[in-house]
Protein backbone atom coordinates (compact mmCIF):
# COMPACT_ATOMS: atom_id res chain seq x y z
CA UNK A 1 0.00 0.00 0.00
CA UNK A 2 0.77 3.52 -0.96
CA UNK A 3 1.71 5.21 2.74
CA UNK A 4 2.09 8.80 1.11
CA UNK A 5 -0.62 11.57 2.82
CA UNK A 6 -3.48 11.91 1.04
CA UNK A 7 -3.00 8.14 -1.02
CA UNK A 8 -4.48 6.04 1.91
CA UNK A 9 -2.89 3.34 3.87
CA UNK A 10 -3.72 -0.55 5.26
CA UNK A 11 -5.62 0.12 8.30
CA UNK A 12 -5.16 -2.72 11.03
CA UNK A 13 -7.21 -2.95 14.40
CA UNK A 14 -6.97 -5.61 17.30
CA UNK A 15 -10.20 -6.61 18.31
CA UNK A 16 -11.58 -8.23 21.84
CA UNK A 17 -14.98 -8.77 21.79
CA UNK A 18 -17.05 -11.14 25.22
CA UNK A 19 -18.51 -14.11 22.93
CA UNK A 20 -19.39 -16.30 26.13
CA UNK A 21 -22.96 -17.72 26.54
CA UNK A 22 -24.54 -15.26 28.99
CA UNK A 23 -27.34 -12.66 28.54
CA UNK A 24 -26.23 -12.05 32.12
CA UNK A 25 -24.88 -8.30 33.54
CA UNK A 26 -21.46 -9.22 33.78
CA UNK A 27 -17.87 -10.11 32.43
CA UNK A 28 -18.22 -12.20 29.28
CA UNK A 29 -16.73 -15.78 30.69
CA UNK A 30 -15.90 -16.58 26.79
CA UNK A 31 -13.69 -13.76 24.32
CA UNK A 32 -12.72 -13.60 21.04
CA UNK A 33 -9.60 -11.77 19.86
CA UNK A 34 -8.93 -10.94 16.18
CA UNK A 35 -7.28 -8.56 13.94
CA UNK A 36 -8.81 -7.14 10.77
CA UNK A 37 -7.27 -5.30 8.10
CA UNK A 38 -8.55 -2.99 5.20
CA UNK A 39 -7.48 -0.02 3.05
CA UNK A 40 -8.49 2.96 3.72
CA UNK A 41 -8.55 6.48 2.47
CA UNK A 42 -8.36 9.74 4.43
CA UNK A 43 -11.05 9.19 7.75
CA UNK A 44 -12.13 13.19 7.01
CA UNK A 45 -14.24 14.10 3.98
CA UNK A 46 -12.26 16.87 3.61
CA UNK A 47 -9.38 14.74 2.66
CA UNK A 48 -5.99 16.75 3.54
CA UNK A 49 -7.71 20.25 3.69
CA UNK A 50 -8.15 21.88 7.43
CA UNK A 51 -10.85 20.86 9.70
CA UNK A 52 -13.60 22.80 11.08
CA UNK A 53 -14.28 22.16 15.29
CA UNK A 54 -17.54 22.43 16.93
CA UNK A 55 -17.39 22.38 20.66
CA UNK A 56 -19.53 20.79 22.28
CA UNK A 57 -20.63 22.00 25.92
CA UNK A 58 -23.96 19.90 26.47
CA UNK A 59 -23.00 16.35 26.17
CA UNK A 60 -19.43 15.17 27.31
CA UNK A 61 -17.22 12.23 25.79
CA UNK A 62 -16.45 10.88 29.17
CA UNK A 63 -16.49 11.33 32.80
CA UNK A 64 -13.89 10.96 35.65
CA UNK A 65 -14.27 7.72 37.16
CA UNK A 66 -15.03 6.28 34.04
CA UNK A 67 -13.43 4.68 30.98
CA UNK A 68 -12.77 7.44 29.04
CA UNK A 69 -9.14 6.45 28.59
CA UNK A 70 -9.31 2.94 27.30
CA UNK A 71 -10.10 2.09 24.13
CA UNK A 72 -13.52 0.69 23.79
CA UNK A 73 -16.88 0.95 22.21
CA UNK A 74 -18.42 3.11 25.47
CA UNK A 75 -15.97 6.20 24.46
CA UNK A 76 -17.75 6.47 20.96
CA UNK A 77 -21.19 6.11 21.42
CA UNK A 78 -21.80 9.51 23.56
CA UNK A 79 -20.29 10.80 20.47
CA UNK A 80 -22.83 10.13 17.73
CA UNK A 81 -25.53 12.31 18.94
CA UNK A 82 -23.32 15.60 18.90
CA UNK A 83 -21.21 14.49 15.93
CA UNK A 84 -24.20 14.44 13.99
CA UNK A 85 -25.53 17.54 14.83
CA UNK A 86 -22.33 18.99 13.92
CA UNK A 87 -21.73 17.83 10.93
CA UNK A 88 -25.63 18.60 9.58
CA UNK A 89 -24.50 22.50 9.88
CA UNK A 90 -20.90 21.77 7.82
CA UNK A 91 -18.15 20.54 10.61
CA UNK A 92 -16.00 18.15 10.36
CA UNK A 93 -15.92 17.22 13.85
CA UNK A 94 -16.84 17.87 17.58
CA UNK A 95 -14.37 18.66 20.34
CA UNK A 96 -15.21 18.11 23.31
CA UNK A 97 -14.75 19.97 26.99
CA UNK A 98 -14.26 18.05 30.16
CA UNK A 99 -17.76 17.41 32.36
CA UNK A 100 -16.59 18.55 35.72
CA UNK A 101 -15.48 22.62 35.10
CA UNK A 102 -16.82 22.64 31.56
CA UNK A 103 -14.01 24.87 30.62
CA UNK A 104 -10.93 22.49 29.47
CA UNK A 105 -10.36 20.94 26.20
CA UNK A 106 -10.64 16.92 26.10
CA UNK A 107 -10.78 15.39 22.81
CA UNK A 108 -12.13 15.13 19.69
CA UNK A 109 -14.67 12.69 18.46
CA UNK A 110 -11.98 10.33 16.80
CA UNK A 111 -8.71 11.86 18.01
CA UNK A 112 -6.42 14.02 20.26
CA UNK A 113 -6.29 17.50 19.96
CA UNK A 114 -2.86 19.45 19.94
CA UNK A 115 -2.37 23.51 20.09
CA UNK A 116 0.91 25.18 19.10
CA UNK A 117 1.84 28.82 20.69
CA UNK A 118 5.08 29.96 19.68
CA UNK A 119 7.66 27.03 20.08
CA UNK A 120 5.06 24.94 22.65
CA UNK A 121 3.08 22.27 21.26
CA UNK A 122 0.87 21.59 24.35
CA UNK A 123 -2.06 18.50 24.57
CA UNK A 124 -4.50 17.38 27.21
CA UNK A 125 -2.54 15.47 30.04
CA UNK A 126 -3.87 11.79 29.27
CA UNK A 127 -5.12 11.26 33.25
CA UNK A 128 -7.87 9.02 32.99
CA UNK A 129 -10.79 11.01 30.85
CA UNK A 130 -8.26 11.39 27.77
CA UNK A 131 -7.24 7.88 25.21
CA UNK A 132 -3.88 8.17 25.36
CA UNK A 133 -3.35 7.25 21.65
CA UNK A 134 0.26 5.15 20.43
CA UNK A 135 -0.16 8.17 17.26
CA UNK A 136 -0.36 10.85 19.87
CA UNK A 137 2.96 10.00 21.61
CA UNK A 138 4.40 8.79 18.96
CA UNK A 139 4.06 12.96 17.47
CA UNK A 140 5.09 14.33 20.89
CA UNK A 141 8.38 12.26 20.51
CA UNK A 142 8.79 13.63 17.58
CA UNK A 143 7.66 17.18 18.08
CA UNK A 144 10.52 16.97 21.14
CA UNK A 145 13.30 15.69 18.56
CA UNK A 146 12.29 18.45 16.60
CA UNK A 147 13.35 21.08 18.87
CA UNK A 148 9.82 21.62 20.35
CA UNK A 149 8.89 22.50 24.08
CA UNK A 150 5.95 19.77 24.67
CA UNK A 151 3.69 20.17 27.63
CA UNK A 152 1.10 17.33 28.60
CA UNK A 153 -1.46 19.37 30.96
CA UNK A 154 -4.83 21.07 31.53
CA UNK A 155 -5.74 23.86 28.87
CA UNK A 156 -8.77 25.91 29.16
CA UNK A 157 -10.73 26.31 25.87
CA UNK A 158 -10.07 30.04 26.31
CA UNK A 159 -6.04 29.47 25.52
CA UNK A 160 -7.07 27.35 22.34
CA UNK A 161 -8.12 29.92 20.42
CA UNK A 162 -5.75 32.14 21.09
CA UNK A 163 -3.26 29.16 19.78
CA UNK A 164 -1.17 30.09 16.91
CA UNK A 165 -2.33 26.49 15.21
CA UNK A 166 -4.17 23.29 16.30
CA UNK A 167 -4.10 20.16 14.86
CA UNK A 168 -5.38 16.93 15.92
CA UNK A 169 -3.69 13.13 15.84
CA UNK A 170 -4.73 9.83 15.63
CA UNK A 171 -4.80 6.17 13.87
CA UNK A 172 -7.05 6.61 11.36
CA UNK A 173 -6.46 10.92 11.30
CA UNK A 174 -3.08 10.71 11.54
CA UNK A 175 -2.47 14.01 11.74
CA UNK A 176 -4.88 16.37 10.40
CA UNK A 177 -4.49 20.76 10.64
CA UNK A 178 -7.88 22.45 12.03
CA UNK A 179 -9.07 25.88 10.14
CA UNK A 180 -11.52 26.77 12.55
CA UNK A 181 -12.77 26.18 16.12
CA UNK A 182 -16.61 27.40 16.27
CA UNK A 183 -17.78 28.04 20.04
CA UNK A 184 -21.49 29.15 20.91
CA UNK A 185 -21.26 32.27 18.70
CA UNK A 186 -17.16 32.55 18.50
CA UNK A 187 -15.74 31.38 15.54
CA UNK A 188 -11.88 31.20 15.57
CA UNK A 189 -9.61 30.57 12.14
CA UNK A 190 -6.22 29.47 12.05
CA UNK A 191 -3.91 30.21 8.76
CA UNK A 192 -0.80 28.43 9.77
CA UNK A 193 -0.42 24.63 9.18
CA UNK A 194 3.62 25.02 9.15
CA UNK A 195 3.74 22.93 12.06
CA UNK A 196 1.45 20.39 11.63
CA UNK A 197 3.11 19.35 8.24
CA UNK A 198 6.65 19.19 9.93
CA UNK A 199 5.49 16.53 12.22
CA UNK A 200 3.20 14.56 9.52
CA UNK A 201 6.35 15.05 7.45
CA UNK A 202 8.56 13.22 9.43
CA UNK A 203 6.36 10.75 10.66
CA UNK A 204 4.58 9.51 6.99
CA UNK A 205 8.46 9.63 6.50
CA UNK A 206 9.50 6.97 9.45
CA UNK A 207 6.48 5.25 8.48
CA UNK A 208 7.43 4.65 4.55
CA UNK A 209 11.04 4.40 5.20
CA UNK A 210 12.11 7.59 3.56
CA UNK A 211 13.34 8.59 7.00
CA UNK A 212 15.95 6.58 9.19
CA UNK A 213 14.15 4.92 12.12
CA UNK A 214 15.89 5.78 14.99
CA UNK A 215 13.22 4.63 17.48
CA UNK A 216 13.52 1.27 16.62
CA UNK A 217 9.07 1.85 15.91
CA UNK A 218 9.10 -0.44 12.27
CA UNK A 219 9.55 -3.92 12.12
CA UNK A 220 10.66 -5.79 8.90
CA UNK A 221 8.45 -8.70 8.27
CA UNK A 222 9.69 -11.43 5.80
Amino acid sequence: MDSSPGKGSLYIRPLLLGTGPTLALAAAPEYTFLVYASPVGNYFKEGMAPLNLYVEDEYHRASPGGAGGIKAITNYAPVFKPLMTAKSKGFSDVLYIDSVEKKNLEEVSSCNIFLVKGNIVSTPAAIGTILPGITRKSIIDIACDLGYKVEERCIALEELMEADEVFCTGTAVVVASVGSITYKDRRVDYGNDSVAKELMSTFMGIQSGRTEDRKGWMVEIS
